[in-house]
């Protein structure tokens, strides 16, 4: 296991020399003194589309960080990035010049620094884990976006090498991270609304479009890289970029999506977050011609050991819902609401279950390089997460109920389901 020290004084100043560097002397913006460069925690960010903007965004204006890479396939993206970067320290340099991001369209090069410590990882869903492998076999600590894999077979194999390394990933499942979800998920835990009967995660459908021709691909877009594991096919604007979410490919839909971030608030409130359901029923309606493929409308119904029934269904207001034999309770990212309504105005208890209390699900992150404790969304969770969902889907696919062991993480005496568990990856990829 690699220790995580920061990078000495020394050694800073060399590797920002050789990048052409400027070392920040001057405070931050604002007044406050920035953290010394031998103590920073340097970061590299790879995918820098929409989600990976807004990372960036997020870690840049930290003290304790710096960031001193950026990889995109995107050229376009890629140079984005590294002036966005460049701008940001330049405005607090006495010279207003700072030239110390490089920028790199392989990810590898960009894990073979030994003086990045975190890598932030905002790519298409289909690069998840194989950036995330090779940068927990690095030595680098990850900030990785949701859903966490393409494949319950990539989760098990992710999760099990941060381990084996002893590295720090945190999933970008922010709700965590906020008040709201926390005392939902508390209120469910503690037993506000009785015993717990069945939960709904309301997610929202996907779309659909039209057939799609071949395009030429555009200039200083590595579309092969892009592609990656995922089969060879042509390219045309919708596969890429902000619409990879609607093919099987690269992700798995809104399932894969929203289904990340409510079935893993289902999955805490339930206190299954390590574990699963036993069962799942998945009823899809798919998009009859075109390009996208994933379910346009769906209701996947799970069943847990105790009974609890969860529905994650397209249907009704996005948030989550929990019905209990004495109440119940909505949350989403806009509001809470319960009845009774008292149950907004609960305190949990000295000696009742409050669950793992994070504020800044960045800062989290961080906090944990530093001092190596679990973040409030490890990849063991994040993997579990994503299961749900992809189960969810493989049970629209097939059309048929599943049993699910959530222990060995297989469909019991389903060959075929089984098959489904795992994708064959497009050579030379392999995690």
């Amino acid at each position: 296991m690699r220790s995580v020290s920061p990078l000495s004084r020394r050694k800073f100043l060399r590797t920002g020399a050789a990048a052409g560097m400027v070392v920040l002397v001057r405070p931050a913006l604002g007044g406050a003194p920035r953290v010394a460069p031998s103590n920073r925690i340097t970061v590299g960010s790879i995918g820098l589309g929409g989600m990976g903007n807004a990372n960036l965004g997020g870690f840049i204006n930290r003290n304790e960080i710096q960031v001193v890479a950026v990889c995109d396939v995107d050229a376009a993206h890629r140079e984005a990035a590294r002036e966005r970067v460049e701008r940001h320290y330049a405005a607090q340099t006495r010279s207003g010049v700072y030239r110390g991001c490089a920028a790199y369209n392989d990810f590898r090069e960009l894990l073979a620094r030994p003086d990045i410590d975190v890598v932030v990882i905002a790519t298409p869903d289909h690069w998840h884990v194989p950036i995330a492998v090779a940068a927990a076999r690095a030595g680098k600590d990850m900030y990785c976006e949701k859903p966490l894999t393409l494949t319950v077979h990539e989760g098990r194999v992710l999760s099990d090498t941060v381990r084996r390394h002893g590295r720090v990933l945190q999933v970008g499942s922010q709700q965590r991270s906020s008040r709201r979800f926390r005392f939902a998920c508390e209120l469910v835990r503690n037993g506000r609304i009785g015993r717990v009967l069945k939960v709904e995660t309301r997610i929202g459908g996907a779309p659909s479009c039209g057939i799609e021709p071949p395009m030429p691909v555009p200039e200083g877009f590595d579309y092969d890289f892009w592609l990656g594991q995922a089969p060879e096919a042509p390219y045309t604007r919708l596969r890429c970029h902000g619409s990879f979410r609607w093919l099987f490919d690269y992700s798995g839909g809104k399932m894969t999506d929203w289904g990340a971030h409510h079935n893993d608030i289902a999955q805490w409130a339930l206190g299954t977050e390590r574990s699963g359901p036993v069962e799942v029923d998945g009823v899809g309606v798919f998009p009859e011609e075109g390009l996208f493929n994933v379910p346009i409308r769906f209701d996947a119904t799970y069943r847990y050991a105790d009974g609890v029934v969860l529905t994650c269904t397209s249907r009704g207001e996005n948030g989550v819902f929990f019905q209990g034999t004495d109440g119940w309770v909505f949350v989403s990212r806009s509001r809470i609401d319960a009845h009774p309504k008292s149950l907004l105005k609960e305190t949990i208890g000295t000696n009742e279950i409050h669950l793992y209390d994070s504020r800044d699900h960045r800062g989290n992150f961080l906090e944990c390089v530093r001092t190596r404790a679990e973040p409030i969304a490890p990849p063991e969770i994040g993997h579990r997460s994503a299961t749900v969902c992809h189960i969810g889907n493989i049970s629209m696919l097939l059309g048929r109920k599943l049993r699910w062991d959530p222990h060995k993480e297989i469909f019991p005496d389903d060959a075929a389901a089984n098959r489904m568990l795992r994708r064959a990856m497009r050579s030379p990829w392999r995690i």
